[in-house]
């Protein structure tokens, strides 16, 4: 991706092309020029809407993946994978006889389904923002699950699809 240092240097070598020309033009036009050709309005614009480079190295986070409890792991497949239409990414047991620790996605969003005590508390809420909800309402009422028949609900802020899964974690779809 193009920085604002880079453009810097673009307008340098545009500069010493067109000194080699016998074309002097200031270093502001220069970078006006690179600005308009990256197609920005002016170098303002452009300083404000390009990267900068950075020496530091600088914290930086990814997207963090709920850990939901559960117990039982029939259940957690039924409710997940075939009612909310998660995939399975991983299935993780130390041993055959041992906990499972479970990662899911879809569509972008990842959660994680542990049997591990101590890894999360029942009774967790995760809030979900998305686009289409009424699209996922439609599909969800599809599947006439037993355990719940979910509908929006309009906030002042938005729309709220709430499911509750078997073991008392709730997903909040939210869509402003």
């Amino acid at each position: 991706m193009l920085s604002i240092e880079k453009a810097k240097q673009m307008a340098k070598s545009l500069r010493a092309s067109l000194q080699e020309r016998n074309q002097e033009v200031s270093h502001s036009i220069a970078l006006e020029l690179v600005a308009l050709q990256l197609g920005y309005k002016d170098w303002n614009t452009a300083c404000t809407r390009l990267p900068h480079e950075s020496t530091v190295p600088a914290v930086t986070f990814d997207k963090p993946i709920p850990i939901l409890r559960m117990f039982d792991e029939a259940k957690a497949r039924e409710f997940y994978l075939d009612f909310l239409g998660f995939s399975v990414e991983f299935e993780h047991r130390f041993e055959a006889d041992l906990p499972l620790y479970l990662g899911i996605g879809r569509a972008g969003l990842q959660l994680h389904l542990s049997e591990h005590h101590g890894d999360a508390s029942p009774g967790s809420t995760v809030f979900v923002p998305m686009h289409n909800i009424q699209l996922l309402r439609d599909e969800l009422l599809g599947k006439r699950y037993g355990y719940g028949r979910p509908e929006i609900v309009q906030q002042g802020w938005g729309q709220v699809l709430e499911v509750h899964d078997p073991f008392g974690n709730r997903i909040r779809f939210c869509q402003s």
